[in-house]
């Protein structure tokens, strides 16, 4: 493939990738049949704390709008979790992960299932909670119940689709993009909402100067631990072959501070999602749903017990699954690589594992508390949550990782450029 070509190509992919994002975008302004729109305001608007808000700026806003999109792409997000975990405990999965490329073909296919089973779980609980609030239907019933849960299936599947579509034939990874492109779209509203507060004296005019500056600084906190890197020396022994001496060089081994990128975070919350999914949708007058759900709120001790320790335990979890030491150590083993001062084999893959455990902890340590922090100002302060630790960490990452395969694919196509030039002597 020529220069041309891989840039053409890249074009491509980018204006696919906006492509099947407005296409997203637009499911989320299309409605549920049968919602009387008035009343789901008046309802949303005294509903937007707690997971119902954090679903909602996963959703892109769907969730306020009650959408086609209402569920998002969660239900998929957790059928992935249960899939992986499953993965680690059951010889079935273990063994499918064996089989390369088929078994692979088999996972994605159970995790299609299994986002198939939950998001019609959620949908009926979605659609059992809509029915319950006064008014808010507009013609109760059986018939709404299989419409609304027809619609909510079939556009989490749609959704799920379209970010298959982005990974196989866009930029940057589909399911990622769509979560980040739903927090993006909706951040102008938050600012501006945040301004209004100031000007009507809800929050003052120091406390926004003091949430912009944190803002920024959990930025470019966010960029330089994503950037920060652990070089690991690793030495190729000289060999003769002929006349001729080769190797001898040096090169590094970098591992990430955190190697599990923004994953641990939308894990997380995915699984503080699912739980709760009917005491959140259900608006009844339910003593036991509503006390359920109070615990569920920014700023309680349990929301920020049970988040932190999903961001730990997914941070060091999917981190394991896509780093193996022993792997590493093997490979290196296999072109005669070395660690200086390590023995190769069993000794390089116990160091290479202790250095990745110190760095994971603090990976780990980093993420919970980006994602934890601006959770007390948002439970104290009407601040919209889509200003909040998770959001910007997802924006953040996303945008690094896009930029970074934009680059690599532009730094290929540079290089075949030069080589060929090299080749032709032009």
């Amino acid at each position: 493939m020529s220069a041309s070509s891989q840039t053409n190509d890249l074009k491509n992919r980018i204006f696919f990738t906006i492509f099947i994002l407005a296409v997203y975008r637009f499911g989320t302004f299309v409605p549920i049949p049968g919602i009387d729109p008035e009343q789901l305001q008046t309802m949303m608007s005294g509903n937007q704390k707690g997971l119902l808000g954090m679903f909602n700026v996963f959703s892109g806003g769907a969730v306020s709008r009650m959408a086609i999109f209402a569920l998002g792409i969660m239900p998929y997000i957790s059928s992935s979790i249960i899939v992986q975990l499953l993965t680690g405990v059951s010889d079935y999965f273990k063994n499918l992960k064996a089989q390369g490329e088929i078994g692979r073909a088999k996972i994605t296919q159970i995790t299609r299932y299994g986002t198939v089973l939950l998001a019609t779980i959620q949908g009926y609980g979605l659609s059992v909670g809509l029915q319950s609030s006064a008014d808010l239907v507009i013609n109760p019933g059986l018939f709404f119940t299989i419409t609304a849960v027809s619609t909510i299936v079939a556009g989490t599947m749609f959704l799920m689709w379209l970010g298959e579509q982005i990974t196989q034939r866009g930029i940057g990874n589909g399911i990622s993009l769509i979560i980040f492109a739903g927090i993006v779209a909706e951040i102008p509203r938050a600012l501006v909402t945040t301004f209004e507060l100031g000007r009507t004296g809800a929050v003052s005019t120091i406390m926004i100067i003091g949430i912009f500056v944190l803002l920024v600084g959990t930025i470019m906190f966010i960029v330089f631990m994503e950037r920060a890197l652990r070089k690991i020396l690793i030495n190729y022994p000289k060999r003769q072959m002929g006349n001729k001496m080769y190797g001898g060089e040096s090169s590094h081994l970098p591992l990430k501070i955190n190697q599990a990128g923004v994953i641990p975070a939308i894990f997380a919350s995915a699984l503080l999602l699912l739980p709760v999914t009917f005491s959140n949708f259900s608006f009844s007058d339910n003593d036991a749903l509503l006390n359920i759900s109070s615990f569920f709120t920014q700023g309680q001790p349990l929301y920020m017990l049970l988040y932190a320790s999903g961001i730990i335990f997914f941070t060091f979890f999917y981190t394991s699954i896509t780093f193996n030491p022993t792997e590493t150590a093997d490979n290196l083993r296999k072109y005669g690589g070395f660690v200086p001062g390590i023995r190769p084999g069993e000794n390089t893959a116990l160091y290479i594992e202790k250095i990745v455990t110190k760095l994971t902890t603090i990976g780990a340590l980093y993420l919970t508390i980006v994602c934890l922090m601006p959770e007390f100002l948002i439970a104290n302060y009407p601040i919209p949550f889509y200003l909040g630790g998770t959001s910007i960490l997802i924006v953040v990452v996303v945008a690094i990782d896009t930029v970074t395969q934009i680059q690599t694919r532009l730094m290929s196509s540079q290089y075949e450029q030069l080589i060929k030039k090299t080749k032709f002597g032009k």
